[in-house]
């Protein structure tokens, strides 16, 4: 089997035997820190106004109650978002779930 992982620019694809396939899992442990960030569709606005901001920092407060992450420092620009978060518990794909996938609800939901 030939297992290649190939990086263009910012985006990255798992090729096994000439077929792409999902990337790799990314690498988690308990007191890890990361540096994260999204950027939405198309390089899209993510946050349209105050109301937007404020309810995405409600999700950093929820994650911080029910999974235990530790945000260090965060930067909220109109089309993405960078946080530096420290997991104590190792579940950073837990955490980055409960944040994006509410986030993502709240913000599709309020402009149907």
């Amino acid at each position: 089997m030939k297992l290649c992982l190939c990086i263009l620019g910012e985006k990255e694809a798992l090729r096994i035997e000439g077929e792409t396939v999902a990337r790799p899992l990314g690498i988690e442990y308990p007191g890890a820190f990361y540096h994260i960030t999204s950027r939405g569709n198309e390089l899209k606005d993510v946050f349209k106004g105050q109301e937007d901001r404020e309810k995405f920092l409600s999700y950093f407060e929820t994650s911080t109650l029910r999974y235990g992450a530790v945000i260090h420092v965060y930067c909220m620009m109109g089309n993405h978002y960078h946080i530096l978060m420290e997991t104590p518990e190792g579940n950073l794909s837990q955490i980055m779930h409960h944040i994006n996938a509410s986030y993502t609800t709240y913000f599709n939901v309020k402009r149907q």
